[in-house]
């Protein structure tokens, strides 16, 4: 939360300076406040624990937060109970009428599907741009940001051999950003993905900002000029185990993956994974909700707007 100040106190230009985000008397006297509101489309077939993994980053915040799920309405997804999408998700056409403050688009397991060949894909491109005039802020990840890079700069992705498996060092590019207040000077995160795009094709975009990169990885964390869209390739939000599952799971596909790099103390799959990434992944999502959701989004939603 901001720390409240008097108007002109000569601490405030130092605060501002190490990102400190401190708020006038006279903002504060005329700050309206109310529920955020946070639209997650939620692609993976492991719906539920998706939606832990996310809720469990929204709620460490003092913020009131109304979310809402999303589901595909031109496509059903295989691996979730349809009576719970039901009751509990809503489809794209249902809420296009309404404004939201947030949207989240999560990955999905489709690395080796071009973009257009995806059954769903029309809708996605439907609701990207949908929320340029109905969502102020946009946080896409994986899968989800890869497509929104294609779709919003024509970045294409291109194959990674081998597959990214593993927890990475990261190196933070901008530290004057507030998405980064409070990270250490590197950080962990963990990257699951056989595609990428490269800092080459970011750099050429003057409307992004390369934000994280790990040597390793490649590229981490992009965000728009305006800091409207964000773009998240690594998976902070992940469970301790949620690599080890992936692994088994390709073992038993027989697929012979390697061993997620990193992760497993000595390269031991029988031992269990040491979490490092944790405190970084919350700080992350947490920032964003403060510095890019909740003190930058207007108070009429209905104002928003933004083109790329």
């Amino acid at each position: 939360m901001p720390i409240k100040i008097r108007q002109n106190i000569q601490a405030r230009e130092l605060l501002e300076q190490e990102n400190i985000f401190v708020m006038t008397e006279h903002r504060a006297m005329t700050q309206d406040i109310r529920p955020l509101k946070i639209a997650v489309l939620n692609l993976m077939p492991t719906k539920v624990v998706t939606e832990t993994q996310i809720l469990r980053k929204l709620s460490n915040t003092p913020l009131q937060l109304e979310v809402e799920f999303l589901q595909t309405a031109t496509y059903q997804a295989q691996h979730a109970d349809k009576s719970y999408l039901d009751e509990y998700y809503k489809t794209f056409y249902e809420i296009k009428e309404q404004y939201y403050d947030g949207l989240i688009i999560t990955g999905a397991p489709l690395d080796f599907v071009e973009y257009e060949d995806v059954e769903y894909w029309d809708e996605v491109c439907e609701i990207m741009e949908w929320s340029k005039k109905h969502v102020h802020c946009a946080f896409y990840l994986c899968w989800g940001a890869l497509a929104g890079l294609y779709y919003n700069y024509g970045i294409q992705k291109s194959v990674r051999t081998p597959k990214l498996s593993g927890i990475y060092k990261h190196k933070i590019l901008n530290r004057k950003s507030p998405l980064f207040r409070g990270f250490d000077d590197v950080f962990y995160a963990p990257h699951s993905r056989a595609v990428e795009v490269t800092r080459e094709q970011i750099l050429a975009r003057p409307q992004l900002e390369l934000m994280a990169e790990s040597d390793e990885a490649g590229v981490a964390i992009v965000k728009s000029e305006d800091s409207r869209q964000f773009y998240v390739l690594c998976h902070s939000e992940y469970d301790a185990d949620t690599l080890k599952l992936e692994y088994e799971r390709d073992l038993e596909k027989g697929m012979n993956p390697e061993i997620p790099v990193n992760y497993f103390p000595d390269n031991d799959v029988t031992k269990d994974p040491v979490v490092n990434w944790r405190s970084a992944g919350q700080l992350l999502w947490t920032n964003w909700i403060n510095y890019y959701v909740y003190q930058t989004t207007p108070y009429d939603i209905k104002n928003v707007k933004f083109e790329v």
